[in-house]
């Protein structure tokens, strides 16, 4: 019980406390008691917090798909039996060992225009020498997509393979005596023996994600003109650029509400636990 207050209950009432408070500390003789006025600024005076909530909701969904659809597929390969299999396995899991700030390293070189990837498809033909995707509008969103792909897929594939690992080989040996196609199979045993891992899965995935800062900052800084601003990236920036603190917070209780939601919904609608 103490512990739960210490970590939990007085970060969060430490939150809520400062989202009803003006609280930068630039303008200390402005500090005091707001009310809710972050809150009604928020909802109907900052544009910039609609567009940093619609382009989370979308960095979620793209990604949580996509990193979803390929450590699956990632994962039914390195479940099977063939030569090298450990060491595929290494290859497949290392990308998620690496920190956030390194995997943005590694992809600011890969997409630099002079001496990455760039300049070898200018090379080909294929796009114009000193083509940026990063500082490009249009090919921005999809830049950072692919770093963070990089990354988050073996998460995926480490969970799933794992759940994987555990069905029982005598269904499968049953189901082709019966004739049953590789294709049946798999939605008639893997996928219902992995309905669990899956639901917990990208429910993780889409709360980290919802929270990604380290590799968007770092890679973007949210740019260009905020199109890659996601809210807790919009948060860090008024924190630690702006120290507004007491609008930063109330950002934050948004963002936790939203979070809460999505993860109670998720879970109801999704009957996790509940066997079929």
């Amino acid at each position: 019980m103490i512990a739960m207050l210490g970590f939990l209950v007085y970060p969060m009432a430490s939150v809520i406390y400062y989202s009803l408070q003006r609280y930068n500390v630039t303008k200390p003789w402005d500090n005091g008691f707001a009310g809710l006025d972050n809150f009604r600024t928020l909802l109907f005076e900052d544009p910039l917090f609609w567009q940093s909530l619609g382009f989370s909701l979308r960095w979620v969904v793209v990604e949580v798909v996509l990193q979803f659809l390929l450590g699956l597929g990632l994962a039914l390969i390195v479940n099977e039996s063939f030569v090298g299999r450990a060491l595929s396995r290494a290859m497949v899991f290392s990308p998620w060992a690496v920190s956030g700030v390194l995997t943005t390293a590694i992809w600011v070189l890969l997409y630099n225009p002079f001496t990455g990837v760039s300049r070898y498809l200018a090379d080909m033909g294929l796009i114009e020498y000193g083509a940026a995707p990063l500082a490009n509008p249009d090919t921005v969103f999809w830049a950072a997509v692919v770093a963070e792909l990089w990354r988050g897929v073996p998460f995926f594939a480490i969970l799933l393979l794992a759940d994987l690992q555990s069905v029982s080989k005598d269904l499968y040996e049953a189901a082709s005596v019966d004739g049953a196609s590789r294709l049946r199979r798999f939605f008639h045993i893997t996928l219902p023996h992995l309905r669990d891992a899956i639901i917990l899965s990208t429910l993780l995935r889409s709360v980290w994600e919802f929270n990604n800062v380290d590799l968007l900052y770092t890679l973007t800084g949210g740019g260009p003109a905020h199109q890659t601003t996601t809210l807790p990236l919009y948060v860090a920036q008024l924190a630690a650029q702006s120290h507004d603190f007491g609008y930063a917070t109330a950002l934050t209780t948004v963002a936790f509400l939203i979070l809460t939601f999505f993860s109670i919904t998720y879970l109801r609608l999704s009957k996790f636990g509940a066997k079929s």
